[in-house]
């Protein structure tokens, strides 16, 4: 495994003080909220309304199968996206790759609220759809490694686990605005809802779109990028770089990577499905399981950045992945018992473990690569896991073919992320890469 060292100096880096760097981690974290905002969108659509209304010429099965296949499309446009905006962002600077991919998602989102369905535009509905999943995986593939990588790069090294665990923050609090806005128009009689009613939650994208991008053009560039700048030293194709002198670093991020955004999707978008179609589970209690689980999320992920701190986020990532492996099929136990309480139980339960890996992503995947390679190394890493586990969904709801509609095949899929998970937690904490300290003036 080929090893990257910092080439580090003792001396301080640069001074900076706890109220800018606070700043720009909240910036960050305001441009992934909306992020995830308009990606999880696109998840509770593809289990409750794109199934019907955009591959309405295929049984109940196939379509749920298409809809879901559409929705990994994202997953696999994410590493390209890495690829493109880590080369933006380790060549040019993190700020404007940040400012592409925040416009780019948040447009491609508010015109699906504007696309007509099959019933009015035939075949070209699904394929539209389609095209627009693949921009806002394009945008997402570049978004979460630019925004871990200019909080992480603007905090002391000491506080970093802190500083990336609130980016992490967006996750929940897209959960959050998302499973929201559908809770709130699944109130609508059925007919509304399938006529205009779902459009709305992504017509909203537009609004916060402007806001999120006014604050992150707030936002200084990176004074370790800064500092690469004028040493010269930006690399000319970060990813191949990547590829073939980090290569072992990013099997590792992929592999610590993988229970954060697999297991996510295993618990949300596949559940929600499984619940509402298999075992006919009313929808809206499965969506406000969600919101119930994403509120939990928000503190456990303050509770494991602190946590990082102290004993490493490798370590973090390991326990997170060894426990979620253990409530793998107790989870799916007490979902298939129908029961309203002990599926939120179950969806909240699980996400909260889930996090606890996810919390600390960004410190680790961070830390594994140099600042040369930092930004494609973290976007590649994250989203070469996301593509894999993008299609989670797909396989596990395959799977209930298999097992006549039982949850066990599920169970073993979110099982076997979690073991892998624990694995690269463990191998990435001794790989970890150290900057040169940054002397702020203030105290966080």
């Amino acid at each position: 495994m080929t090893q990257h060292t910092s080439d580090a100096a003792k001396e301080p880096l640069t001074t900076i003080s706890g109220a800018d760097a606070g700043k720009i981690a909240r910036a960050a974290f305001v441009g992934t909220a909306l992020e995830w905002y308009d990606y999880y969108l696109f998840g509770t659509a593809a289990a409750l309304v794109f199934n019907r209304l955009f591959f309405t010429e295929l049984d109940p099965t196939a379509a749920l199968l298409a809809a879901f296949a559409t929705f990994g499309v994202g997953f696999a446009a994410r590493p390209i996206g890495a690829i493109l905006f880590g080369y933006i962002g380790d060549r040019y600077g993190r700020r404007p790759a940040l400012l592409i991919t925040i416009v780019l998602i948040g447009v491609a989102t508010g015109l699906i609220g504007l696309l007509p369905d099959f019933g009015t535009i035939g075949l070209a509905a699904p394929i539209l759809l389609a095209v627009l999943r693949l921009v806002q995986g394009l945008a997402v593939g570049g978004e979460w490694g630019g925004a871990v990588t200019m909080a992480v790069e603007h905090a002391p090294v000491e506080k970093r686990g802190r500083f990336a665990a609130l980016v992490q923050i967006g996750s929940p609090v897209g959960t959050l605005l998302s499973s929201g806005a559908f809770a709130l128009v699944l109130l609508f009689p059925s007919e509304t809802f399938d006529a205009w009613g779902w459009r709305i939650p992504f017509l909203l994208a537009f609004p916060l779109l402007l806001i999120a991008l006014y604050i992150r053009s707030k936002v200084e560039e990176s004074p370790i990028f800064q500092e690469l700048l004028a040493q010269e030293d930006t690399a000319k194709v970060p990813a191949l770089d990547v590829f073939r002198f980090a290569w072992g670093r990013l099997i590792v991020a992929i592999m610590s990577a993988l229970l954060g955004v697999g297991g996510f999707y295993m618990i949300t978008t596949f559940v929600v499905s499984y619940g509402t179609n298999t075992l006919g589970v009313d929808r809206q209690v499965m969506v406000n399981a969600t919101l119930i689980a994403a509120v939990c999320q928000i503190f456990v992920t303050i509770f494991a950045g602190r946590i990082a701190e102290k004993i490493g986020p490798g370590r973090v990532t390991m326990w997170g992945g060894l426990l979620t492996a253990a409530a793998a099929f107790p989870l799916f136990w007490l979902i298939d018992t129908r029961s309203p309480l002990a599926i939120t139980v179950a969806i909240t339960v699980g996400i909260m473990l889930i996090t606890v890996a996810y919390a600390v992503s960004g410190a680790l995947l961070t830390e594994l690569f140099p600042p040369k390679l930092r930004y494609s190394g973290v976007a590649l890493g994250y989203n070469i896991a996301g593509a894999t586990s993008g299609f989670m969904p797909l396989l596990a709801t395959a799977m209930l073919t298999v097992s006549g509609n039982q949850s066990w095949g599920a169970a073993m899929i979110l099982m076997l992320i979690a073991l892998i998970s624990a694995a690269g937690g463990l191998i990435g904490e001794h790989l970890r890469v150290k900057d040169r300290p940054i002397v702020r003036d203030d105290a966080a």
